[in-house]
């Protein structure tokens, strides 16, 4: 690690810059004289403790750039690195006095809320060495309320580009809280902007209280040179649903680390997951539901394809606590690999401390059915057409399941250009 004094000096000289109030900053210098102390999570047969996964540079702010207008339709969020270029809301959203703000205005502006919610409930702040490094190092951040009782028909989104320009590492972090009875959906798209060697640490909470709905979908596009933990988690309370809609298109190595606690009696999680690796890349997925509650539902659907040299791991976790009396936990991971030097990995794990439960898992990892295949490129198809189609139909049920449509095709579309240039890095390789 860099040197810790001009480390901790820019936390303390950035955060005054910033005006945070006294008790975050009290919080980041916790965090800061901790994260030495701790351990570096651990995932079953995922070995990333040599990658450069911890932020070790100052903290600065992003560099100016301008807007991409195309970008600004509906109630849509657009942010690169630590600047909030964009924030569009609609008539609908200000009448019902929902908050969507950056992170820097968030806590001046809304400190209670952000105090009671942040890294206490769906992520602990000193769970762990990328916990609290999170938090030590955090620059940027968005944060979204929707009161009790308000359902929105349009959905919000968010474009939040990594600003790999200057080599700045990326700590990112997005509070959503749902309210009681509250509906809405939520789309997130992130992606880098440059090519610099950096660390991206981003973590995503999401609190959804009595009765509340959220859909929530992410497409991660982050660049080749960027060496990822990417944390996303789910608290429940009763009767609450979250239906995680996930894609992981990024170009470098990954770790993805994705919970949800079902807190309260009824409360739901469905979480589905795509991802695709190619070139030299490594991805590792780890995918946990946790059932507390009486009569919870978490079910895990994971759907990935390997080209090249690549290595994708899928870990599922059920796990039932003692007392979650008819609890339901269910999973489902494949890997498709479409070469013989790819690495591929289903874990299905399940563990089970209540009688009165439901129970179930499926794993595979496989190569592309040669019959298939054959059949279509008997049909006048090129070898690669013929393999994007197979992939299309191994990835259907993942897709299909998604809610939003326009979620549904921009990941069809993101898919398809990964592929050929997956395909494209196999030919040149070989």
């Amino acid at each position: 690690m860099s040197d810790l004094k001009v480390l901790e000096q820019s936390m303390i000289d950035f955060s005054n810059l910033k005006k945070e109030p006294e008790w975050f900053q009290k919080l980041r210098k916790a965090a800061f004289t901790k994260m030495t102390m701790l351990e570096l999570p651990s995932f079953e047969k995922i070995r990333y403790q040599r990658w450069p996964i911890i932020p070790e540079r100052t903290l600065l702010e992003s560099k100016k750039v301008e807007l991409d207008q195309k970008r600004v339709v509906g109630n849509t969020v657009v942010q690169v690195g630590s600047r909030t270029l964009s924030l569009k809301l609609t008539n609908e959203l200000k009448q019902k006095n929902v908050i969507i703000c950056g992170w820097e205005t968030a806590l001046i502006e809304h400190s209670d809320l952000i105090q009671k919610n942040f890294m206490t409930k769906a992520v602990k702040w000193d769970a762990d060495r990328l916990t609290a490094a999170h938090l030590a190092q955090l620059t940027s951040g968005l944060f979204i309320y929707v009161p009790r009782n308000v359902e929105l028909d349009e959905p919000i989104t968010s474009y939040l580009t990594q600003d790999a320009r200057d080599g700045q590492d990326y700590v990112h972090h997005v509070l959503i809280v749902a309210a009681e009875n509250s509906r809405f959906s939520y789309l997130e798209n992130r992606d880098t902007l440059g090519n610099e060697t950096t660390t991206a640490n981003i973590i995503v909470e999401v609190i959804a209280e009595q009765n509340s709905h959220v859909k929530f979908a992410g497409v991660d596009q982050l660049g080749e040179t960027t060496t990822a933990y990417i944390n996303r988690r789910g608290y429940l309370l009763d009767n609450a649903k979250i239906d995680w809609s996930i894609g992981l298109l990024n170009d470098g190595n990954i770790i993805g680390d994705f919970d949800s606690d079902l807190i309260g009696a009824g409360a739901h999680a469905d979480v589905k997951v795509v991802a695709i690796s190619t070139g030299n890349q490594i991805q590792g997925i780890d995918t946990r539901v946790t059932n507390y509650g009486k009569h919870s539902i978490g079910q895990i659907l994971q759907h990935g394809v390997i080209l090249s040299r690549s290595t994708l791991t899928f870990n599922g976790i059920g796990h039932i606590i003692k007392g979650a009396k008819g609890a339901n936990a269910q999973q489902e991971s494949r890997v498709l690999m479409l070469s013989t030097k790819a690495r591929g990995d289903a874990n299905p794990i399940l563990l089970i401390d209540e009688n009165d439960v439901q129970a179930g898992h499926a794993a595979s990892v496989g190569r592309v059915n040669q019959e298939q295949l054959y059949y279509l490129m008997s049909r006048g198809l090129h070898k690669e057409e013929a393999e994007r189609l197979v992939i299309r139909g191994f990835l259907g049920p993942v897709l299909t399941a998604i809610p939003a449509a326009d979620v549904r095709e921009r990941l069809i579309e993101t898919i398809e250009g990964k592929l050929i240039n997956g395909q494209k890095f196999e030919k040149v390789s070989r």
